[in-house]
């Protein structure tokens, strides 16, 4: 367990770093370099996708050269160049290529700390443990954006992006450091036999097809959430008061994720991912219809309570019943379709707010997040096998 925790930290301070300056990316967009919504879509979905790929593969490096730890530390490591190319861009182009280099490094680091996360406990805390992870991940991003949210404060109005981009350096290193104390799981060696991909999805456990098929369909609904942040200042949130917004949310995800992992391993997956995603399809309504800032704060509360019900719970999920010489493969490709689905999406959001405003974005996300509950309902079996880990 001192491994998942150590794994968590990394992830605490790798996501201070970031949130520290993802609030602001939207604002720095459009207000320095004149960007639409249209364009910050254009420019994370693109972000998002063109990285994708990676992580199944790095998912497959992982399950054959069985070396998780050096592959996690360069993709943390990209998020140290992400804020250092943020520096010095000059253009929406220079941020587009930061926020590459950054989901670049996400595609990198995801499929090998899932597995180091799941062999470093028993089976049956998968949950649990993917819990603990989770909780410090949003620990962290809440921690970046109380302290960008005071930085706003401090600055009155004048904007010092560059000086909180430097500042951000500082978590990424310290990141790096938490390394140290990781100790890589199993014996890292090539495999000899090659790793048949083919085969082993022919025969992969339905409930994990299945499962990836809705979570297609359910990210082409989940926009960024740079969308959620625009929204927020639509209603009449000031900048500041709009990262604070995305502090409740990472502070309700925190709190919430360990409570409903260890749930997770008592009840099964299933109920804890369908109550999810009916928990989003509420949450982006209440985007959608909001008619007045009070329910727009309950709404990024109840967006952290779909993280907290999800995030965890969906990678037990997948590293429970994808076959053991598959795993990171499988977690791999958990992530690749997400980051796959996420360019339309955010593409599709931010064509839908410029054609009929932002009650469309959400709407949309409201019912394909519903459809997606209730394909998991019917179409899951009720039973799932506990696979040993």
């Amino acid at each position: 367990m001192n491994n998942v925790i150590f794994i968590g930290l990394v992830s605490f301070f790798a996501d201070l770093s970031t949130e520290m300056v993802y609030p602001l990316i939207p604002l720095y967009l459009t207000t320095v370099f004149g960007a639409t919504p249209a364009l910050v879509g254009v420019i994370e979905g693109i972000a998002e996708s063109l990285a994708s790929l990676l992580r199944v593969f790095s998912g497959y490096i992982t399950d054959k050269y069985r070396r998780k730890k050096p592959i996690a530390f360069a993709g943390y490591a990209a998020g140290l160049v992400y804020k250092l190319i943020l520096l010095i861009a000059g253009s929406w182009m220079g941020i587009l290529v930061a926020r590459m280099i950054d989901r670049f490094g996400k595609g990198i680091r995801t499929a090998p700390r899932d597995v180091l996360v799941s062999e470093s406990c028993d089976a049956d805390k998968l949950g649990h443990s993917f819990g603990i992870h989770k909780a410090l991940d949003m620990a962290g991003s809440a921690a970046g954006i109380l302290i960008a949210f005071f930085i706003m404060k401090a600055w009155n109005g004048a904007y010092a992006y560059q000086d909180l981009f430097l500042l951000a350096c500082i978590p990424a290193v310290a990141s790096l450091f938490m390394f140290v104390f990781i100790r890589e799981t199993g014996e890292p060696c090539e495999v000899t036999e090659p790793l048949h991909l083919v085969q082993g999805f022919k025969t992969l456990d339905g409930r994990l097809k299945l499962y990836l098929a809705v979570v297609f369909l359910f990210t082409l609904g989940n926009s960024s959430n740079v969308f959620l942040l625009l929204k927020a200042g639509h209603v009449g949130f000031d900048p500041a008061s709009v990262v604070l917004l995305y502090f409740l949310y990472n502070v309700v995800s925190s709190l919430f994720a360990v409570p409903f992992g260890k749930r997770s391993d008592r009840i099964g997956r299933k109920r804890l991912l369908v109550a999810g995603y009916f928990t989003f399809a509420i949450a982006y309504a209440g985007f959608a219809w909001a008619p007045n800032k009070t329910i727009v704060i309950a709404t990024f509360a109840l967006y952290g309570l779909f993280t907290a019900m999800t995030a965890g719970v969906e990678r037990a999920f997948v590293s429970e019943i994808a076959p053991k010489e598959l795993k990171g493969t499988m977690l791999g490709l958990h992530s690749t379709i997400v980051g796959i689905a996420l360019l339309p999406a955010s593409v599709i959001a931010g064509l839908l707010w410029n054609a009929f405003g932002s009650v469309a974005p959400f709407a949309f996300g409201a019912g394909l997040s519903l459809a997606s509950a209730l394909i998991l309902s019917i179409g899951l079996p009720q039973k799932e096998a506990n696979v040993s880990v």
